[in-house]
């Protein structure tokens, strides 16, 4: 028998409302949760941010028995625990972090039917001795979370996500709820048929984030991009700052560190210790930036990240997508902002021309790396272009760079055609091969060392670029990579005609290019109020931080990250709100039964000593 929630709370409304301080559910929530309950299958793809948790947790509650949550996500388990155990679940994690004695006793108490919530990983829930544990046990349900991770086409696989077809096999009975972020149609189908969910009943949620601004810019400088935007828009915010390398990684966070601002950086590279140490200090504190690669960030649970940057091309949409899904999980304005050159398009090219796999594979992670590049130069709505990847429609957003700031577009036809050209009479003429930077001193007739060692000047093409400056063409050959009309070739990153250079030269097809983003300076501002409190009066905000001050004691004494205690919305409500007794906070989104128990007359004595 479930030792929580209380015995007459027993309808998922109420357990929604008592446990987890909620009036309603959202989206399709409430469907999942009821034929869950009801014990159904169900794949649920939902956004980050949506409520997934809610979608096993709330089943796992009404249901009796316990529910197993399977997550490749261990060095994130604990304060998944805590987070539970914070709103009175009783909930435990098995992994290879416990002491054999601390897993008997985690056993003990599931074979006891003392536990709400079990998390576990892939690796360890297909171990014998642990189906047969299992098999002992009265189960509430099965969870799969990051179910995309099982798929091929996926962008995260995981060859231990295999193995999780036992479930069918070995408990019939149990309901099933397999749940992810990020699902295109062949991924959506194929972790489906892995996973032997034929019957489950499938609810796609929109993928869309509103509150989420997408932000891609031409890169010119980036750290020094990155840095006006952090001053001017996220002082004092915490967020994530990824890299492509380990080396980009440590170089940001140190001049991120000589501005001032509390920066870490992450990366494979480090001990699992430090890697724990830094992840616990990003997720615990306000205010950290995290620089990482992708090997951080799958599962993270902090709700209050209000921006997330990349210095660096994400390798495919669905990485992308999952990566700034990361910011504002709480549902207020966070910003999804990307740097992006014409380097990155080369590097990444030959990173998967020089790469293990098959050409299938390959073939593959080209097709992925086109749609990102597809989005990076896309003259429409960017939320647009990423729902449709994921088969949704929508109207533009007016909450994206192209909305707010629609850019230009020009008859880039000629220009490309010398720039073709140009490559053509190199490699005929002269036997050579040379990268962009040659090419466009070519097209400009600006003299170098090579050029004149090369005889470039008796060239037919020389100087015929003379009117389009250094960044305009890097502007055209950048989007002409990206619809492979020109490829970058060899280590070197020389430049060669693509498959579709013949059309543009015999004049069979117009193009129409981006217009390229004059150079931004430095607007000077410093230290604007976060997007977190903008929309605050002057008292609001003034409680609001108080109440953040209040909440980081908090934490620090009960030794869990701060949105345990509470997140950033739920003290926005309460600052907007100003209840004055126990009986009006409880009214607040976000407070259940046991927070206020345990901070009601606190907070109530914080709100009236502000008045």
């Amino acid at each position: 028998m479930n030792s929580s929630p209380p015995a007459d709370t027993t309808t998922p409304l109420q357990v929604l409302h008592d446990v987890f301080g909620y009036d309603s559910f959202r989206g399709d929530q409430e469907k999942i949760v009821e034929h869950v309950s009801g014990g159904g299958d169900a794949v649920v793809l939902m956004p980050t941010g949506g409520g997934k948790s809610l979608c096993y947790q709330i089943p796992a509650l009404v249901r009796p028995g316990t529910g197993v949550v399977i997550s490749p996500l261990i060095a994130l388990m604990q304060n998944q625990v805590d987070a539970l155990a914070a709103v009175g679940v009783k909930a435990a994690f098995l992994n290879s972090t416990l002491s054999f004695e601390e897993a008997d006793a985690v056993e003990a108490d599931l074979l006891a039917g003392r536990l709400d919530l079990v998390y576990m990983a892939p690796e360890r829930l297909v171990q014998k001795h642990t189906l047969n544990v299992l098999a002992r046990c009265r189960l509430a349900l099965f969870a799969i979370d990051e179910a995309h991770c099982v798929s091929q086409w996926g962008h995260d696989f995981r060859r231990d996500y295999l193995g999780l077809s036992v479930l069918a096999e070995r408990f019939p009975e149990v309901p099933r709820i397999a749940l992810t972020a990020t699902a295109t149609e062949a991924t959506h189908a194929e972790l489906t048929e892995r996973l032997g969910m034929a019957q489950a009943r499938h609810f796609v949620s929109s993928f869309d984030r509103p509150n989420i601004q997408y932000r891609i810019v031409e890169k010119d400088n980036a750290r020094s991009q990155l840095l006006r935007l952090l001053r001017a828009e996220h002082d004092g915010d915490s967020g994530i700052v990824y890299c492509l390398s380990r080396r980009s990684v440590e170089q940001t966070a140190e001049a991120l560190r000589k501005e001032g601002l509390d920066a870490l950086g992450y990366h494979a590279g480090l001990s699992e210790t430090q890697r724990a140490e830094r992840q616990a200090r990003f997720l615990r504190e306000d205010g950290v930036v995290m620089v990482a690669t992708i090997a951080f960030g799958m599962g993270i649970d902090k709700p209050d990240v209000r921006f997330v940057a990349h210095l660096d091309l994400p390798k495919s949409v669905e990485g992308y997508y999952q990566e700034t899904g990361r910011a504002g999980r709480d549902g207020l304005p966070a910003t999804a902002w990307l740097a992006y050159g014409l380097n990155d398009v080369v590097q990444l090219r030959r990173m998967i021309d020089n790469g293990d796999g098959s050409e299938q594979h390959q073939r593959g992670q080209r097709a992925h790396l086109d749609a990102m590049l597809g989005l990076c130069e896309s003259l429409t709505c960017r939320r647009v272009q990423i729902l449709r990847y994921f088969g949704q429609d929508a109207e533009p957003c007016g909450n994206c760079d192209n909305c707010l700031t629609p850019p230009t577009g020009w008859d880039a036809t000629v220009a490309a055609q010398k720039l073709l050209s140009t490559i053509v009479r190199l490699n005929r003429e002269r036997d050579q091969r040379f990268g962009a930077g040659q090419i466009i001193d070519i097209l400009r007739g600006k003299p170098n060392d090579r050029s004149t060692a090369s005889r470039h000047q008796e060239l037919t093409v020389w100087g015929i670029g003379a009117d389009l400056s250094v960044t305009e063409w890097r502007g055209v050959i950048r989007q002409l990579l990206a619809r492979n009309i020109v490829e970058s070739v060899g280590d070197y990153g020389t430049l060669a005609l693509g498959p579709g250079a013949g059309a543009v030269l015999r004049g069979e097809q117009e193009l129409e290019l981006r217009r390229s983003q004059p150079k931004q300076r430095s607007s000077g501002v410093r230290g604007r109020r976060s997007t977190t409190t903008a929309d605050l009066s002057g008292p609001e905000a003034v409680l609001f931080e108080s109440l953040r001050e209040w909440r980081a004691q908090e934490a620090k004494e009960q030794n869990v990250p701060a949105y345990i205690v509470f997140p950033d919305a739920t003290l926005i409500a309460i600052a907007r709100e100003r209840p004055s007794s126990v009986r009006g906070l409880a009214g607040v989104s976000g407070v259940g039964a046991k927070k206020l128990e345990r901070y009601g007359d606190a907070l109530v004595e914080l709100v009236t000593s502000s008045n």
